[in-house]
């Protein structure tokens, strides 16, 4: 046993853990943290660096020399500690670590719950508590309605372009409060994600590339400001899922990199620790203490900013060795295989423990894997994530859209492929940030056709993703249809909402992302194959589809002309008879559309038999539109 002063009031218990790769806790105690020990008020620093000759905390302080404060290694577990008194809250501090070949390196706490606003690269000592919370409310509505079967319609959103004040002068956490909360309530969403958020170097690379894993970036203000944040989101009814970042980690000398002058973090084989297209390093997921590190990093997100959930980027890249690496860096796992049968172990264990704590949290899984059970729990041999992006209809869907009119009639597979696997997993349908950027265009730029064109055919994507089964996601801008790509250094083209084409889409999406959370067949159901049933899914020479969503008490019917074609008494089989009145028309006038009133036009059911069915409906299909509509009951 070690004395009490050498541990510097750290258990033995947890840093037992914190070797084994099971303490999901060990923010609480790693890191800086304001304490008060053997009478005397101060901070007590503890890192891990078992391979570091000696390690010294310096700062502002100190003037930035350690000789006076060298931290005591606890035995042998690679931890080293040291109570510094009089410290408070604010001060900046590194840690000066004496490498094996006794090189003298200047790393940032991994740890740090703040940080300085880059260029700087300090840590800055912060305390975890403090906030009083005023999302209970919120906290029991979750306990009390699963996701799968809620509507879920998440904003995805970069706080940095979203609205900026000036170049590099950013929106803080309670400005975005201020205003992004309100806008997005009033736009219908259930959710807000925010794009990476743990502090990076870099602004292009959008948080992706990190440094501080527990440290909110300064960009936009301190940890207090995103918990206020947070909370304000909780009160107004919404939902925040964090894009958290668990794959890989950024070179930067100051960062996770050849922590203690060895590889520790990452693996000590390039071939497993270098990931070329990103120029980043992977994880070492059989290194115990990264377990430690990355679970708890992900339970410190829950535990002290109230998130509702991840998604977890990049999963793909996580379980292939061979991801995006050329032939001569490709590593094996011990079976020969591709897998990464450590990262496998990870996230099965990251899931289970999220899921013991946080029942109700939502792990979405960014996979562009063919990997099976994505979304099914680890005892049926899932890997315990309830939500995966559907990148497969994603590009299905776009490919097809942007096709010229008279080609997609040869492609339709591509719209209706999607069906045969659309309740293998719990899906989300994401158009996001990622098919904006990078000489991709915009959404609505990727159209083909006239200006006018592109706007019909955008309100018809928009219909058809919100029809489709699975959850939803839009990247800011796709709202009112941002015509230029998504530019991470300046914000949303917010002027071009003074042009009546965008105020209509904007006008559209608002309604249609009401009629979304309003309409139960439209999420009840999305992973029970009895919730949809085919109308008509072979016309692909007029490029129409048709199709049934059901919830438990109630059904939609949904038509839609992808076709440049003007479809006049087009008749389509409906499952009851009674009066079709339109949820949504993409054809209406209010909405940029040709037709008067469209929204307000029924259709009343003929005793038909069409497209297998007892009852149908005679309707005008404009080019490029969607009607989805509910059954108003029998005529008779």
């Amino acid at each position: 046993m070690l004395a009490t002063s050498t541990l510097f009031g750290l258990s033995e218990e947890d840093i037992y853990l914190f070797n084994q790769g099971s303490s999901y806790h060990s923010y609480r105690f790693m890191g800086a943290h304001p304490m008060k020990f053997e009478g005397r008020f101060g901070v007590r620093f503890a890192v891990w660096a078992p391979n570091a000759r000696e390690v010294r905390v310096i700062g502002a302080f100190n003037d930035w020399d350690g000789s006076a404060h060298r931290m005591l290694p606890i035995g042998t577990t690679g931890v080293h500690a040291l109570f510094i008194p009089r410290l408070k809250q604010g001060e900046l501090y590194k840690y000066e670590i004496v490498a094996e070949d006794g090189s003298v390196i200047r790393k940032a706490d991994p740890y740090a719950f703040f940080s300085e606003r880059r260029p700087g690269t300090a840590s800055i000592v912060t305390k975890l508590n403090g906030h009083k919370w005023k999302d209970a409310k919120w906290m029991r509505w979750k306990k009390k309605n699963a996701s799968y079967h809620r509507p879920l319609l998440i904003y995805e959103v970069h706080a940095g372009s979203w609205k900026i004040k000036g170049k590099e002068d950013f929106y803080t956490y309670d400005e975005l409060a201020d205003e992004l909360i309100p806008y997005v309530v009033e736009m219908g969403y259930s959710h807000i994600e925010l794009m990476p958020l743990a502090e990076h170097p870099l602004d292009q690379s959008w948080g992706y590339q990190v440094t501080g894993f527990f440290s909110p970036t300064s960009r936009y203000g301190d940890p207090s400001g995103l918990k206020r944040f947070v909370d304000s989101c909780h009160q107004a009814g919404l939902g925040v899922i964090l894009d958290w970042v668990p794959g890989h980690f950024c070179k930067d000398d100051h960062g996770l990199r050849r922590f203690d002058g060895t590889p520790l973090f990452e693996s000590s084989d390039p071939n497993r620790a270098e990931l070329p297209l990103w120029g980043t390093l992977a994880f070492d997921f059989s290194r115990r203490e990264v377990l430690s590190f990355l679970i708890s990093n992900a339970m410190y997100w829950m535990d002290v900013f109230h998130m509702d959930g991840f998604r977890v980027d990049a999963v793909a890249n996580m379980i292939n060795l061979h991801m995006d690496k050329p032939e001569h860096m490709r590593a094996y796992n011990e079976l020969g295989g591709k897998e990464n049968l450590d990262a496998l172990r990870f996230l099965k264990a990251l899931n289970e423990t999220l899921f013991r704590y946080y029942p109700d949290i939502l792990m979405i899984a960014e996979d562009s894997s063919a990997w099976p059970a994505v979304t099914s729990p680890t005892y049926q041999g899932g890997l315990g994530f309830n939500f995966k992006w559907n990148m497969g209809w994603m590009n299905d869907l776009l490919r097809y859209m942007k096709l010229e009119p008279n080609d997609r009639q040869h492609h339709h597979h591509l719209l209706t492929f999607s069906l045969f696997y659309a309740f293998s997993e719990n899906y989300v349908l994401p158009l996001s940030h990622d098919e904006v950027v990078h000489g991709k265009r915009s959404l609505l730029n990727k159209l083909p056709g006239t200006y006018e064109d592109k706007f019909h055919q955008l309100r018809l994507l928009y219909g058809y993703w919100m029809a489709h089964p699975g959850k939803k996601l839009l990247f800011m801008g796709g709202e009112w249809g941002q015509f230029d790509e998504w530019k991470d250094a300046d914000m949303l083209d917010w002027m071009v909402l003074e042009y009546e084409s965008h105020q209509r889409m904007h006008t559209f999406v608002r309604e249609l992302n009401h009629m979304y959370k309003e309409t139960p067949s439209l999420w009840e159901r999305d992973r029970d194959p009895e919730g949809f049933q085919w109308i008509d899914v072979h016309n692909a020479q007029q490029c129409v589809i048709s199709f049934i969503r059901r919830g438990r008490s109630s059904f939609t019917v949904t038509i839609a002309n992808f076709s440049s074609h003007d479809y006049r008494d087009y008749r389509v089989g409906v499952p009851e008879p009674g009066r079709y009145a339109p949820l949504i028309h993409t054809a209406d006038a209010r909405f940029g559309g040709s037709l008067e009133n469209a929204a307000k036009t029924c259709f009343t059911s003929d005793d038909i038999k069409w497209h297998g069915l007892s009852q149908s409906i005679s309707i005008h299909l404009p080019p490029y539109t969607l009607l989805l509509l509910t059954c108003l009951g029998d005529t008779q």
